[in-house]
């Protein structure tokens, strides 16, 4: 099966930024303003000197990452820092550019910063860093961060207009829906050209004289794409598994029929085992079977694997439905399993080219209260069924 795609006009539709709070996705974090001056500082651990130029010396930056800029990454991957990854807001040069250089601009989340320079090897160009709070550009123009008002303010402080002599510069397709390129004109002169979608093609995009082929626009999500959320995903549940986990080790221990240690390792473990699985199922095969789940709303795909999940294990548990304590316990997990599989599941909205920010919130709207319902109800399910086991 093809992987989802869609191609995104340039899109000068006027969104007026407003600082909201930050998004809980794997998109960056709530950092402060990294620095209020209009000059980013030198003394960043990334800079490899400075260049003069008539709006004072700038910072240089290589296209050549260090060891600290990949662990940085991996750290980052991994949910350490990752809410306060970001880099000084300002004008950057890359290599040696000239007044006649290109002027990329990006958003101030590090990884984002890291991963333009990177693709841009042998070219001498100006990184114009907006700030998004640490933010990525496609969340940061949903947010408003990467928006118009705060590109206006950018070029008007950072000293662009005396260092370059031409008036372009050229932002990230996936930008576009923060930024109306007609206001960007009107207020600093500067014309918006809207590159690639992703920074690999860059070069060629720069080499054919900002002119973006048809597959440039193109927005995909492979599977080595939504791999790499995994880890933050699955890392972001380790505290309430194992807060839960000892949650119902020491119920199944208490409610045990023939004694605390009887119990907990005859349902104690299992209820354990099943949660665990429910927690891969919604962070780990729901990124990996992604374009092949049913269903366009990410809680019935995430519901969808959970119930084969809860399923699998009912079988592998060998329970007896003929009786009321079997039948209770697997309607327990029949609902916690799927809900918890839906409710992680949800996280992943971002990996998909069809959702969007209204889309989200009719969902959560619907789906969560049944989610959390689920989890209660059966929870309380699995409780009574070992209360009931107790008596026979």
């Amino acid at each position: 099966m093809e992987e989802n795609k869609k191609s995104i006009d340039g899109g000068d539709k006027f969104v007026f930024p407003v600082i909201q709070e930050q998004p809980s996705c794997g998109c960056g974090g709530n950092a402060a303003p990294a620095n209020a001056s209009a000059i980013p500082g030198l003394d960043q651990s990334f800079i490899m000197g400075s260049i003069a130029t008539p709006a004072g010396p700038l910072p240089r930056v290589s296209s050549q990452l260090t060891r600290k800029d990949h662990w940085g990454t991996i750290k980052t991957r991994l949910g350490a820092g990752r809410m306060n990854y970001a880099i000084d807001p300002g004008l950057y040069a890359l290599g040696d550019p000239a007044d006649q250089s290109p002027v990329l601009v990006t958003a101030n989340y590090k990884l984002s910063f890291d991963y333009l320079r990177r693709e841009l090897a042998g070219i001498n160009a100006w990184i114009l860093v907006l700030d998004t709070r640490g933010i990525n550009v496609w969340c940061a123009a949903g947010k408003g961060t990467f928006g118009t008002k705060e590109l206006i303010d950018r070029i008007e402080t950072s000293g662009l207009k005396n260092v370059v002599s031409h008036r372009k510069i050229i932002l990230p397709q996936l930008g576009a829906p923060g930024v109306a390129a007609h206001l960007i004109k009107q207020f600093t002169g500067f014309k918006v050209h809207y590159g690639p979608v992703r920074s690999e093609d860059l070069p060629a995009y720069l080499d054919a004289g900002l002119k973006a082929t048809k597959e440039m626009r193109i927005v995909t999500f492979p599977l080595k794409e939504r791999v790499v959320l995994i880890p933050i995903e699955l890392i972001a549940t380790a505290k309430p598994f194992i807060l839960i986990s000892i949650a119902l080790i020491i119920l199944a221990g208490l409610l045990g029929r023939s004694g605390f240690q009887t119990g907990v390792f005859n349902n104690g473990l299992f209820a354990v085992s099943a949660l665990f699985l429910a927690i891969l199922g919604g962070t780990v095969l729901i990124p990996l079977l992604l374009p092949y789940l049913f269903g366009r709303a990410f809680s019935v795909k995430g519901l969808f694997v959970g119930l084969v999940i809860a399923v699998g294990l009912i079988y592998l548990r060998g329970m007896d439905l003929q009786i009321w304590p079997g039948k209770m316990e697997a309607l327990s997990w029949l609902l916690m399993i799927p809900a918890i599989s839906a409710y992680l599941a949800m996280n992943f909205t971002g990996a998909s080219t069809y959702t969007s920010l209204s889309g989200v919130k009719k969902e959560m709207r619907f789906a969560l209260p049944l989610e959390i319902g689920g989890v209660i109800l059966g929870l309380v399910t699995w409780i009574t069924s070992l209360i009931i086991a107790w008596e026979l």
